[in-house]
């Protein structure tokens, strides 16, 4: 059982560990693209550099990073961008997602 008894005998609930992060050998990347797919177990996340975002041919976007998670990581992820996203959104304006309504045809 994860509680202890107190001096008057009430339970308490046993402390919680903490989880310490180390990113020391972290290896960061840029990414303008990602592709999402699953399986009934995980989610699979591609990311990559599209060098030419704007292009008017066909273009080929090479996968640099995969991230596979469960679905239970994926939904925590998902609630951590969204209130990030929302805090931007607040200080700065609306992020407008559609390349289209964002660039000034000259």
């Amino acid at each position: 059982m994860n509680a202890e008894r107190s001096e008057t005998g009430a339970t308490q609930p046993a402390p919680r560990p903490t989880t310490t992060i180390d990113d020391t050998n972290v290896m960061a990347c840029y990414a303008n693209m990602c592709r999402v797919s699953s399986t009934p177990e995980e989610l699979i996340l591609d990311l990559g550099l599209n060098p030419n975002p704007y292009a008017q041919t066909d273009t080929t976007v090479e996968v640099s990073q995969r991230i596979i998670m469960n679905h239970f990581t994926a939904k925590r992820l998902l609630a951590a961008l969204s209130a990030t996203i929302q805090r931007h959104e607040q200080a700065f304006g609306v992020l407008e997602i559609d390349v289209n309504k964002r660039v000034r045809k000259s």
